[in-house]
Parts: C-alpha cells; sequence; structure tokens
C-alpha cells in the first residue's frame, strides 16, 4: 500500500499551497466580516486553474484525477474554508455535467466552468426537503417543447455568487426516479434571490433560490428525464471525500496554531506542551484527524480505480467533520482568550467548520448509506 503522492501531485500541492498564502489568507478575516468574496477572487481561481481541476482537457480543464481534487482543496482550506464551495462545485457539477451531457451540451457547458466564467451551484435542497433530497417538490411544468420550473431551493452554497444552478425538480411521479436536473442560468428575472445569514463561512453566500416559471428547454435538461438525483448521488461519493478533507485541513491548521502557542507560551515558568494536560488532547485530536484524512484519501483512489467509493467516502464525511469541530475546539481551549477571540486565529475556523457537519448530507444521512451498503437495505434503517 503506497501513502505517497506522485511528483505531480506534490507539484500541485506546492503551487496550490503557494497560490493560497498569497492570494486567499490575507483576505479570511476580511470576507469572513464583510459576508462576501472580495474582488478579483473569481479572476484569480481561475487563473491558478481552480475551477478546471476535474473538467476534461478536451474542455479546457486539467482532467485531473480525484486524488488531486482533494491535495487542491485540502490547500485552499486551510486558508479560508469559505473559498473552497465554488471550486467543490465545478468538480462535482462539472462531473455531472461531463458524465450526462451529449457532445454539444459538454461543449457548450464546460469550458465556461473552466475559466471560471460560469460559477456553478447545486440548486437541491428544499425547505421541507434536506436529507429527504427524493421528496424534493419543485415543480418543472411542461410547456411546449419544454418546462416551467417553480419553486424555492435553500441552504444553496454560493447563491449569491453563482452565474449557472443546476437545478433539480420534479418532471414525473413521486420518489427519485421523478427527478430531472437542469442545467440553468441564474441571470433571469424570473430568478430570485436571498442570501442568508450564518454562524461561519459567511463569504460563501448561502442563500434561497427562488423560481418563478423559468422557462427551460430540452437543451438544458441534463441525461435524461427522471435521471437527475441518480446522477448527483453518484457524484457525492467523490464531493463527500472531498468534503471530509476540508474539514480535515480546518482542524489541522487549528492545531499548528495550538502546538506554536504551547511552544512559545509559558505557564508557572514552563512551557505549555510540557504539560500532559496541553500536549495530550492536542496528540489525540492529531491522531483521530490523520486517520479521517487517511479514510477520504482510500475513497477518492477507489473513485479513481473505477471501483464504488461510498463506503469509505460516507464514513468519511460523517467522521472527519466531527473530528474537525473537536480539534478546532480543543485548539480553542489551548489558546485560552487568543483563541475565544475573534481577533485570534481559532474563532472563526471553528464557527466555519461546524457547517461541515451539515453540507453533501448529515452524520445520520451518510452513516445511513453506510449501514444500507453494509446491511443491504431489506436489512438497514
Amino acid at each position: 500500500m503506497d501513502f505517497t503522492f506522485t511528483p505531480s501531485q506534490d507539484e500541485l500541492a506546492a503551487r496550490v499551497g503557494a497560490f493560497a498564502a498569497e492570494r486567499i489568507a490575507p483576505y479570511r478575516r476580511e470576507q469572513d466580516r464583510g459576508g462576501t468574496y472580495r474582488p478579483g477572487l473569481f479572476p484569480d481561481m481561475a487563473a491558478a486553474d481552480l475551477f478546471a481541476l476535474r473538467i476534461p482537457e478536451e474542455y479546457g480543464g486539467l482532467g485531473l484525477d480525484a486524488v488531486s481534487a482533494g491535495i487542491a482543496l485540502e490547500r485552499l482550506a486551510a486558508a479560508d474554508l469559505s473559498v473552497c464551495f465554488p471550486v467543490l462545485n465545478a468538480a462535482l457539477i462539472g462531473g455531472v455535467l461531463a458524465d450526462n451531457g451529449d457532445p454539444e451540451q459538454r461543449a457548450a457547458w464546460l469550458p465556461p466552468i473552466a475559466r471560471g466564467d460560469a460559477v456553478v451551484a447545486l440548486a437541491l435542497t428544499e425547505p421541507d426537503h434536506g436529507t429527504d433530497a427524493a421528496g424534493i417538490r419543485m415543480e418543472a411544468r411542461p410547456d411546449g417543447d419544454g418546462w416551467l420550473l417553480t419553486g424555492e431551493k435553500t441552504s444553496i452554497m454560493i447563491a449569491a455568487h453563482a452565474t449557472h444552478g443546476l437545478v433539480f425538480a420534479r418532471t414525473g411521479g413521486e420518489g427519485a426516479r421523478g427527478i430531472s436536473a437542469f442545467y440553468v442560468a441564474l441571470d433571469d428575472a424570473r430568478v430570485h434571490r436571498e442570501q442568508l445569514t450564518d454562524l461561519g463561512c459567511r463569504a460563501g453566500g448561502r442563500g434561497r433560490i427562488v423560481l418563478d416559471g423559468l422557462r427551460v428547454g430540452p437543451r438544458d435538461l441534463v441525461g435524461e428525464p427522471g435521471g437527475g438525483f441518480a446522477a448527483v448521488m453518484r457524484g457525492f461519493g467523490v464531493s463527500r471525500a472531498l468534503i471530509a478533507l476540508m474539514a480535515v485541513a480546518v482542524g489541522d491548521a487549528a492545531l499548528e496554531e495550538a502546538y506554536a502557542h504551547a511552544a512559545r507560551r509559558t505557564a508557572f515558568g514552563r512551557p505549555l506542551g510540557q504539560f500532559q494536560s496541553v500536549s495530550f488532547p492536542l496528540v489525540e485530536h492529531t491522531t483521530l484527524l490523520h486517520a479521517a484524512r487517511l479514510v477520504a484519501y482510500e475513497a477518492l483512489c477507489r473513485a479513481d480505480r473505477g471501483e464504488d467509493p461510498r463506503i469509505p467516502s460516507n464514513m468519511a464525511k460523517w467522521w472527519a467533520p466531527k473530528a474537525a469541530v473537536e480539534a478546532t475546539h480543543q485548539a480553542l481551549l489551548t489558546m485560552g482568550h487568543l483563541g475565544w477571540s475573534e481577533d485570534g486565529p481559532i474563532a472563526q475556523r471553528l464557527r466555519d467548520v461546524i457547517g461541515l457537519q451539515l453540507a453533501d448530507g448529515t452524520a445520520a444521512a451518510t452513516k445511513l448509506t453506510v449501514a444500507r451498503l453494509v446491511l443491504g437495505k431489506e436489512y438497514a434503517p
């Protein structure tokens, strides 16, 4: 079993790490306080090829594997978790479009995503349907050769920033097979948005998107009618592992601050790190994060080999955010008033990483997925 990255992956890690240190980290606090991304962020990220990571090369992307996307997102999350969401969405939605669009659709949709001209949001969750995503009610009413989309999506990351959305609506009967996916521009007068006020990741622009009879045509349909839900569920097999790595990166960054503090701060005439009550909890959390990281990369390796990544991916998705929240909390306690202060390096990270316990599926939802895969649906909840 090889736990090393390839030379090209090491180069990617160094390149994205340097970009994050120069163009992301210095603006983390400013973006959090302003509740939006800084001007010029998207062009900077596009120039660094961050939207192109998983887009096939023939459509202007880098065509990188899932492990490489995880490496890039780790480096970004360590600098500022909130900037990861447009990159994550480009990878997830770009993959759905590449796998389900026809050649003409791929040629129209994918190059703008790779260039950063199209900033994409995943519009699945509704006010009454979050974990129960197969029960969504947004209506796609037949209209000539197309449909009229009416309804509300909520808790949509980068809703305030997105130019396009992968929107899921009901074209058929009840259940998952009645749901279709549409790739639509969000600059229409029949699209209304509202940014939500959040505990963390405030720059990420999570919000509501209300469609009031938005017309979509047959060329906006992704794949076959009724195939939308299955398409995005397949994508979650990779994206949940990517989110796990984002969480691990936040926890590791917080612990790094705590270790540095324990080395330089003294109490009772000794460095804090010499007290077992300080150093041992940090080591425990470092161990748990390290293990969660390995499970996440196992999932991505399986996906790259063409194997089913869902068991390790869902394991990592419920475990890594929990471990990261607890590690970041311990870092805050280690740093005392410096950790508690919003002027310090920890408080924002704790607020931000809590959101990953909800994103792309709660712990209950991901544990349910694992239970059904291990036991079989007839024997699982």
